[in-house]
């Protein structure tokens, strides 16, 4: 018997016992049974219209995640007389009916869920979706795997749509014709799906998500637009690799184009790792057969340990609201449940949990057509809080990049605040400071969009090959700005502020980071550590019409490898384009380095002595 099991006719008699049609099928289940639905983009279409239209079914609950052919029937009264849809996630599709009560919501982790088919969920039947079996009798569940293998593991009755357009995907996706009780062959394509193109603001949005992103990540992207857009903007990255939990069209180019390879990944080198897939018949295709890409089950996918084995693994999902201190809802309007838990947590824990790797929520900062703020001081009455303040360490709207991690509240509302709308800067600060949660006296931030400023951002590349990001200071630059301040030698300070200040407190240090960035500009040169560290600061200050100042700091660190003569030359062309057409440069005569740099950019510069070792000079842009 072990023999025939193997052998290609055994199989082949038993899997002809097996063929059923789908009504004789269907006519399998009782009364009261509970029923797992494959899928998204895999379930198995023909099987749920069949169970739906059958008259004698009475009590049947059902359990989906993604449904696609039975968000069509809930709000028929026909349907919810005869059926209970229990989901895991509220999609588009159901919202209104789960706005209605017509849908049972099951918040869960999605690393949980087949689990939860173990313990507490015991399916009576399994209606799942698969190819044609192999030479050696397996099928392959395709684009879905994710919790539905787990299903048909533990699913008393096991009946499988066998459909020839569902591609064969690799990894832990198969089943063989043994573990399947009834098979109902019929050919249909697939539900397919297309995400689509983001307005404006989402695509700042991904611009600013793929900052973060550094050559080597391995890469999540949650479902939604929002994450999604910023994969068009990782094609300047290098070696890339992808452990996610859904795998769309738009990771097809970043392959193709050798953007993603997978070769520096520390787990699965050379795949791709994902749960389940869904967008088109192009995405379909290019997984059947595939070798560099696994599908698994999410409960290996998910899991928030095999998450941080992938080192430098970035996290991107999204949000419907965070509050001040970084509280993150993504599953309800309030009291209105809008779409679910899902993986976000898992892989956000993993991500935090990953070497170097970085957790991030990105969001338009605002909704319903501009008229609310998405970052508020507190989330709505009824709000889920699906991440807490620990677990984000990045927040990403149009209007730049939030750093939460190691920040104390004062210092996340600053960040936060400056994430908004400038429309609901000023609110949401005055909120903050009722609550207590930042300084009384702290200057209000820009109300207006600075977004023209990030034309002014460079790179620079250090002789170790660090890479140093120059853009204007910010007003949550407070805290870099004083540790840098505080990381000078006397001599240091003395020669930039011609005494020694050693001691720069809150209402001193918060006038350097809050300026016009007309008549004052300042420039910082960070790098990326576990925080943003500021290593140089060149600045220009009008001192009377058409005239400015200009001044620049580089930590003795990263002195004589030219990052001072490139940030005072592109402090004076923005003087330039602004109108100024003069510069004055005050330096002490000790200061040999300030002077040398003011030679190689001014050949022939004169200075005259002002007063005791102080030289002035002025100089045509």
């Amino acid at each position: 018997m072990q023999w025939e099991r193997l052998h290609p006719d055994g199989w082949q008699r038993r899997y002809r016992e097996k063929v059923i049609s789908a009504k004789g099928a269907i006519s399998k289940i009782k009364s009261g049974d509970k029923v797992f639905l494959g899928t998204g983009c895999g379930e198995p279409q023909h099987l749920i219209r069949t169970l739906l239209s059958s008259k004698t079914l009475l009590d049947v609950d059902l359990y989906q995640i993604l449904p696609f052919t039975l968000a069509q029937f809930l709000d028929d009264p026909y349907f919810t007389h005869r059926f209970n849809f229990h989901t895991f996630f509220i999609s588009d599709r159901i919202r209104r009916a789960a706005f209605r009560g017509k849908v049972r919501y099951i918040p869960a982790y999605l690393s949980e869920i087949p689990a939860l088919f173990d313990r507490q969920i015991e399916l009576d039947v399994a209606l799942i979706q698969v190819t044609p079996p192999d030479e050696f009798g397996f099928c392959s569940l395709g684009i879905s795997v994710d919790v539905t293998k787990r299903a048909a593991e533990r699913a008393k009755l096991v009946i499988a749509q066998v459909n020839a357009f569902m591609p064969r995907t690799l990894g832990d996706t198969f089943i063989p014709v043994d573990r399947i009780d009834y098979l109902v062959p019929y050919d249909e394509p697939l539900i397919e799906v297309e995400i689509p193109q983001g307005d404006e603001v989402i695509q700042r949005i991904g611009r600013n998500v793929s900052r973060l992103v550094e050559d080597g990540s391995t890469i999540e992207i949650g479902i939604g637009r929002t994450p999604a857009a910023v994969l068009p903007y990782l094609r300047q990255k290098r070696d890339l690799g992808v452990h996610t939990e859904m795998l769309s069209d738009a990771y097809i180019d970043l392959i193709t184009q050798g953007v993603i390879t997978n070769q520096r990944k520390t787990l699965h080198r050379g795949k791709i790792i994902a749960s389940f897939c869904m967008g088109t018949r192009r995405l379909y295709r290019f997984v059947h057969n595939n070798p560099i890409i696994e599908l698994h089950p999410s409960d290996y996918v998910n899991n928030r340990f095999v998450i941080a084995k992938n080192d430098r693994m970035v996290s991107i999902n999204t949000a419907l609201e965070v509050d001040l201190t970084g509280q993150v809802c993504s599953d309800s309007l309030g009291y209105l449940f809008y779409s679910g838990v899902g993986g976000q947590a898992d892989f956000l824990r993993g991500a935090a949990m990953s070497r170097g790797g970085r957790p991030i929520i990105a969001l338009p900062s605002t909704a319903r057509g501009g008229q609310v703020s998405r970052i508020v001081p507190h989330l709505s009455e009824g709000a889920g809080v699906v991440i807490t303040r620990a677990g984000v360490h990045f927040v990403v709207t149009e209007y730049g990049i939030g750093y939460l991690k190691g920040r104390d509240v004062a210092q996340r509302v600053l960040e936060m605040v400056n994430l908004a709308h400038p429309r609901f800067r000023k609110e949401l600060l005055e909120a903050a400071k009722e609550k207590h949660y930042i300084f009384a006296d702290q200057i209000p931030p820009p109300e207006k969009d600075l977004v023209y400023l990030e034309k002014l951002e460079r790179t620079f590349d250090l002789r170790d090959g660090r890479r140093v990001f120059i853009r204007p200071i910010r007003p949550t630059d407070e805290f870099a700005f004083r540790n840098f301040i505080y990381s000078f030698s006397d001599e240091s300070l003395y020669n930039r502020f011609f005494q020694v200040i050693r001691v720069w407190p809150h209402p001193e240090a918060q006038r350097w980071v809050n300026i016009d960035y007309e008549r004052t500009m300042t420039l910082v040169a960070v790098i990326e550590e576990e925080v943003q560290r500021i290593i140089a600061m060149a600045q220009y200050g009008e001192v009377e019409p058409g005239t400015v100042e200009v001044a620049l700091l580089v930590h003795e660190d990263f002195r004589n490898q030219g990052l001072g003569t490139f940030m005072l030359r592109l402090i004076l062309e923005i003087a330039k384009e602004k109108g100024y057409r003069e510069v004055s440069m005050t330096l002490l005569e000790d200061n040999k380095p300030m002077l040398h740099i003011a030679n190689k950019l001014f050949p022939g510069i004169r200075f005259e002595r002002s007063a005791g070792a102080i030289l002035r000079a002025k100089v045509p842009l």
